[in-house]
């Protein structure tokens, strides 16, 4: 998200929190291109939910909003986080800064609940959004991305949980990139399918579900990623305006595919939840 946009969004839940709209949740569609099927849908807060969402080992979500952020984090300048992931009983979360921001951070949470802050000085080029954190299911790689239209998703070794990164916190160098074949737009979130292949979920005019196909699992070299797109998302709400698709997380034990979006206007204050299995198997 942009740093504009993000100011927009706070001034926009901080008004509405204190008089909710009752939006219902929109209505399941039987079937979705791609091979996912919408099982349903349910309605989160945005303020701790409209960022992005991530499954404990338990089969229970974690959710992350605005209203998230730890006051500490916010006192260093890290005002917006992105959509988490969950690998191992670890937490990965991606934090940004405002428009001057030279770095940005990743958080890891072990399962006892210490925290250490893993920051990324911007290399040349790069831009300073950090939408979200997916770690792939080996645990060694964390994929990131930025904001615009890109051709490229980020990849470092995972904070933490990848032993060539420091034990307690500190510096994190990029690994070899995801480059692909075809531009993406405003990428929210991404979560593994498998070791080869992505979900994502785009904040474009569609709101389109993507995926991206890598012809092997990641090992710290530079690959190359095919994009294909599943479906798009509902676009349902009793409030008018422009929607904005969020965070997107894959449970591989229920083998259930959960992608938020914000509804508009004064809607804004619940984001909705959909739930997707596979169409087949």
């Amino acid at each position: 998200m942009s740093a504009t946009a993000l100011g927009r969004r706070t001034a926009v839940l901080l008004l509405a929190a204190a008089a909710v709209t009752a939006a219902g949740p929109g209505s399941a569609r039987a079937d979705s291109p791609g091979g996912w099927q919408n099982s349903g849908s349910s309605l989160v807060s945005s303020l701790t939910g409209g960022e992005g969402l991530a499954t404990r080992a338990d089969g229970s979500l974690l959710t992350r909003g605005l209203g998230s952020i730890p006051l500490g984090l916010r006192i260093k300048g890290w005002n917006h986080v992105g959509d988490p992931d969950i690998a191992g009983g670890y937490t990965f979360d991606a934090y940004q800064g405002g428009d001057s921001a030279t770095s940005k951070m990743f958080e890891v949470t072990t399962p006892s609940g210490q925290s250490y802050d893993y920051t990324h000085p911007l290399d040349a080029g790069e831009a300073l959004n950090n939408s979200f954190a997916a770690v792939s299911p080996d645990a060694q790689w964390l994929v990131a991305g930025e904001w615009g239209t890109m051709n490229r998703l980020q990849v470092f070794p995972a904070p933490l949980t990848n032993p060539a990164t420091p034990a307690e916190g500190g510096t994190l160098a990029q690994a070899g990139q995801i480059s692909l074949d075809q531009p993406v737009q405003d990428v929210q979130g991404c979560d593994f399918v498998s070791a080869t292949r992505l979900v994502c979920a785009s904040d474009d005019a569609a709101k389109d579900v993507l995926q991206v196909d890598l012809p092997h699992a990641l090992d710290g070299t530079p690959v190359a990623g095919h994009v294909s797109t599943l479906f798009q998302l509902p676009q349902d709400s009793i409030c008018s305006g422009t929607f904005e698709s969020e965070g997107i997380d894959y449970d591989p034990a229920a083998r259930v595919l959960r992608v938020e979006i914000v509804s508009p206007s004064v809607c804004a204050v619940t984001t909705t939840v959909y739930s997707y299995r596979p169409a087949t198997g």
